[in-house]
């Protein structure tokens, strides 16, 4: 037969698990990088690897997603899942490197509140995509997608008043350059962690 089915030993869920989890690391080492406020070199190149291990994740699901006729639900829902989770990982790697760039030493109060939003969307995004394994968690998987979409709303909010307090007060332009980038990239991981709830609640509605 010329269709390839599940191979033996291959797990989609496994993949998908493991994307998520570099997800919620880096978001850890991101909050205690920020915490610390001293561009620890070793923090930077943890959030790093991580990033590369959810790349590799990602590679390896689009790979097998290509050679296997059976999949767990549609295709087009596991590419994207898997792009919207690695995604989430990079930009928290965006973030990182551009305080290196930028060379922002200190603790901003700010931002650190930023990464502790980050560090429980995430969870919530694991909560929800492990939760896949099993349908019949239906409900807990979407109570978790909806404390992902509130945690991106509360993020709007810090967003906003981050900027407002930047443009008010400081008067460095490139100091307001280089800050109005980093929060608005710590807002557009929660906008992906939504994104990934958006994709996991699709697929819910699809298997019912």
């Amino acid at each position: 037969m010329a269709f390839k089915f599940l191979p033996k030993g291959f797990n989609f869920f496994d993949l998908f698990e493991k994307q998520v989890d570099c997800a919620v690391n880096s978001a850890h080492c991101f909050s205690e990088l920020v915490s610390k406020g001293t561009l620890d070199v070793d923090s930077i190149k943890e959030i790093q690897d991580l990033e590369h291990q959810g790349d590799e994740a990602a590679h390896t699901i689009i790979k097998q997603l290509n050679k296997t006729f059976i999949t767990p639900f549609d295709r087009e829902d596991i590419h994207e899942l898997t792009k919207q989770l690695d995604d989430v990982t990079d930009m928290i790697n965006n973030i990182a490197r551009r305080l290196l760039v930028f060379k922002l030493i200190g603790v901003d109060k700010k931002l650190v509140e930023f990464a502790s939003v980050i560090e429980e969307s995430t969870h919530a995004v694991a909560l929800a995509v492990k939760g896949l394994r099993n349908m019949k968690n239906s409900k807990s998987i979407q109570e978790a997608c909806v404390e992902v979409n509130r945690l991106e709303n509360v993020g709007d909010t810090m967003r906003d008043a981050a900027l407002a307090e930047l443009f008010e007060t400081a008067t460095d332009p490139i100091a307001v350059i280089k800050w109005k980038e980093i929060y608005q990239y710590a807002e557009t991981v929660l906008d992906i962690c939504e994104d990934v709830a958006h994709v996991v609640e699709s697929i819910i509605v699809k298997q019912a």
